[in-house]
């Protein structure tokens, strides 16, 4: 019996380490340079071991994308503990971290690009999201339930993949895209107007390039303490 223990515990063990090499890799050379082979070398596993533990590279990445929602809904959690209750704010705050983690670098914007847009973790993503939605926005939305989220996710997850997509420079600042993309999204959810101003304004109160970068230094600090 004890033969079987000892393999479940090396393939978790297996499977911590790739997590973490791959989010390593991933952050320093993107998705789509990273191979599974050079993924298993600089993980210290045999390619079969690898492939019998995650079959691709999309299932690593489903596996890194939980972990990266979670971090940035607690994140937002922690920043606006004891300052807001509002849902609407709640929401506005975790996008714009979601963009400004997208703006720090050219490999992240590829992983987040890559996550909207391959059929897991895009499905992992609209099912997180659209969860949260049905609360955030039902008071907009009366009659809906989650089913109706869910399929207007599919809209404002290809709004945000968008914005994502397009650097911004001198002429379309960070400050703009945040705002530009607030205004479409919000407008989806039939957010009045002056919610939306309300929102753009909270937002710009806070440092979202710092708080990115320690929500993604956070991740990888966890993900190697696990092993």
């Amino acid at each position: 019996m004890a033969a079987p223990k000892r393999l479940e515990i090396n393939s978790e063990l297996h499977r911590r380490k790739i997590l973490l090499k791959a989010a390593n890799m991933f952050l320093s050379q993107g998705y789509t340079q990273t191979t599974l082979r050079e993924l298993a070398r600089e993980s210290g596993v045999n390619i079969g071991s690898l492939m019998h533990l995650f079959e691709n590279k999309e299932n690593i990445l489903c596996a890194l994308v939980s972990v990266v929602l979670d971090g940035q809904f607690s994140a937002v959690q922690e920043l606006l503990s004891n300052m807001t209750d509002d849902k609407i704010l709640f929401w506005a705050s975790e996008t714009t971290l979601q963009l400004y983690m997208a703006e720090s670098s050219e490999q992240i914007r590829d992983l987040y690009i890559t996550a909207y847009s391959l059929p897991k973790t895009s499905d992992i993503i609209r099912r997180s999201i659209a969860e949260k939605m049905s609360e955030y926005f039902l008071p907009y939305n009366p009659g809906y339930q989650e089913k109706d989220f869910y399929e207007m996710e599919i809209a404002t997850g290809g709004i945000i993949r968008g914005f994502m997509s397009v650097p911004c420079d001198m002429y379309f600042t960070m400050d703009a895209k945040v705002a530009r993309y607030l205004e479409t999204s919000f407008r989806v959810y039939k957010v009045p107007q002056e919610k939306t101003q309300e929102a753009i304004q909270f937002v710009s109160r806070f440092d979202f390039a710092q708080i990115a970068q320690n929500v993604i230094d956070s991740l990888l600090s966890m993900l190697a303490e696990e092993i």
